[in-house]
Order: C-alpha cells, then structure tokens, then sequence
C-alpha cells in the first residue's frame, strides 16, 4: 500500500527557512505567514507594556488591528495603521519581498517589489477592515514561543515537544 503523504510530511521534520534579511525584534518581535494571512505582533510607540496584534488578509488584504486586550487600534480605521505598515515591512525582511507577495497574492512589478510597492498595491484596492477574531491564537502562539526563550539550551529531549519524532524514527 502506497502512503499519500510526500517524503517530507512523513519525516515529521520542518525545513527552517533562514531569514532573508536580519532583523530586529524590538518593534515586531513575531511575524509569520499562515492561516491565510500576514499576522504578527507588534509593540506599540507610546506603551511599552501595551503590544497589537494585526493582521493582513490574502488576496482580500482585509485588515485587522487591536491590543492584547481585544481593544481596537485607533490608527486602523479606514485603511492600514503605522502597526501593520510595520508589520508588512518586518515580513519583508523575514521572508523576503517576493514570498511575502507570492503569500498574499499581491501583484507588484519586480522593481516595485519591496515594502513600499506592496503596501502601495494594497492600499490601491481598499481593502475592508477585517475580523478580530483571530486575534488570540496569534497572540497565544506568540505567547507560546516566548515561553522556549525561557528554556536552558540543552540537547535533551523537551517533554513538550515528544510529539515530533527523532530524524530517524520509522512511522
């Protein structure tokens, strides 16, 4: 019997792409693509105890902003506030300015393939405000990644994380 699975999901191993660019994690210290979106958190400019979670969607470019709180920005009403022009341009360095608008489905010209063209090009369509809603698991899984910075380094196992099997397990 054949498995449907490609070689890679069978290993149960994740490639780690290594960041297009350095970047500094003060202003947006998490950024990912998934779910369908560009989503992240970023700090705010005049709380450093208050942080947002925004969110662009893909194709759409449907966009949302609030606090921690669920509080929404003040800044998001009508098109893209400073926090998710911040988190478009930290994408850009993480993931490079193509994969970013490969992901969101953004169409820029190759010269105009940067920060600056894509949020242009998103804006141009004026997009909707978008759903809150997902706000949570994105602030709970940036939750999630700062509690392994916690972590002493060790090459022992991690109980948590027994689910993802040694390089050379046979499923």
């Amino acid at each position: 019997m054949r498995c449907a699975l490609s070689v890679w999901e069978r290993s149960s191993t994740v490639r780690v792409v290594p960041s297009a660019r350095p970047r500094k994690l003060a202003k947006v210290p998490f950024v990912e693509l998934a779910g369908g979106r560009l989503q992240g958190v970023v700090s705010s400019g005049s709380d450093i105890g208050r942080v947002y979670v925004s969110s662009v969607e893909a194709g759409t470019y449907a966009f949302s902003c609030s606090t921690n709180n669920n509080r929404p920005c003040g800044g998001a009403r009508g098109g893209f506030c400073n926090h998710i022009r911040a988190l478009i341009g930290e994408a850009v360095l993480q993931y490079g300015a193509e994969r970013v608008a490969r992901y969101l489905k953004v169409d820029v010209p190759g010269e105009q393939a940067d920060t600056q063209g894509l949020t242009s090009a998103m804006t141009s369509t004026r997009p909707a405000q978008g759903d809150r809603s997902a706000a949570a698991q994105v602030f709970s899984r940036f939750l999630r990644h700062l509690a392994y910075l916690e972590f002493t380094p060790t090459t022992a196992p991690v109980p948590e994380m027994h689910w993802f099997p040694t390089t050379g397990a046979v499923a």
